[in-house]
Order: structure tokens, then sequence, then C-alpha cells
């Protein structure tokens, strides 16, 4: 195997967006019940941007000759139901990432020499660099219009769905 301290952090990245995958998910699940259809997307498209960072280091992984480790969540997920909290959780999470990769993209070019992990990581920082912008405008939305911003959400999917059903009744 070549490479073996960044087969050992791309196996911890893994493991990392794994969980924000699944912790992600969760909270789309809650708010899309709570009728917050925006939020709940957002965490919806976000989490599938986290699989493919989990795809990407695994084919690095493979390409160093490294076995993937999958399944190994560094803590459990968090059962929260408050959407700031939710809010607050993915910008501690997304801030985490952004200073780990940083410095294991430092890390692999010191002990490994390995450039093409370097820019991986540089390259998913990015990316949560992104996730914590769209996660900070949200809860700065919440902050500043309150619940209301949240009853807006799920006034217009009553909205859509009556207007669903109004056309399936012939009405």
């Amino acid at each position: 195997m070549r490479n073996p301290k960044s087969v050992e952090l791309l196996n911890k990245a893994i493991a990392e967006e794994e969980l924000a995958l699944h912790q992600y998910m969760y909270f789309h699940f809650v708010l899309d019940d709570m009728g917050y259809d925006v939020l709940a997307n957002i965490f919806k498209r976000i989490a599938i941007e986290e699989m493919k960072h989990v795809e990407a280091f695994a084919e690095r992984i493979l390409f160093l000759g490294g076995d993937v480790e999958l399944g190994k969540l560094p803590k459990p997920i968090e059962k929260i139901h408050n959407p700031k909290e939710m809010l607050e959780w993915a910008m501690k999470s997304e801030t985490e990432a952004i200073d780990q990769y940083s410095q294991w993209a430092i890390e692999v070019v010191q002990t490994d020499r390995d450039l093409g992990t370097e820019q991986l990581f540089k390259k998913v920082v990015m990316d949560e660099e992104r996730h914590f912008e769209i996660f900070e405008t949200e809860f700065l939305n919440l902050q500043k219009f309150g619940d209301q911003y949240l009853a807006q959400q799920a006034m217009e999917r009553s909205r859509r769905i009556g207007n669903i059903s109004a056309k399936d009744s012939n009405l």
C-alpha cells in the first residue's frame, strides 16, 4: 500500500462525511415531516453532496491500494427537532470539517508527499465552505424572520397540496 498516512486520514474523512450524511438526512426527514420544504431540501441536497465526498475519498483510498472502511461513525446521530439547533449543528460540523481537512491536506504532503490526496482535501474544503455559507444564510434568515420564516414554508406546502387536491377532484 502506498501512502499509509493518506489512507488513514481518508478513512477518517469517510467516517466524518458519513456522520454528516446521516445527520443531514435525519434533519431532512424531521423537517419534511414538519412541512418545512425549503430547509428540508437543503439538508437533503447537502447530504447527497456529502455522499459524493465519501465516494471520492473511497476511490482515492482504492487508488492508493488501501482498504475502505465504512460505517465507523465517530458518534451517534443526534435527535434534534428544532430547526435552529439543526442549523447550529450543521454550521459547527462544517467548520470542524474545514479545519480538519485543511490540516490533513498539509499532513499528507508532509508525511507521504501525496499531492493527489492534498488536492482532494482542498476541493472538499471548498465544498464544505459553500455548505457552511448555505447553512449560515438559513440560520440568519431564521434569526431575522423568526417562526414566520418556517410558517411560510409550511403554508407554501399546504397551498401546493391544496392545488393538487383541487385539480384531482375536478373542482
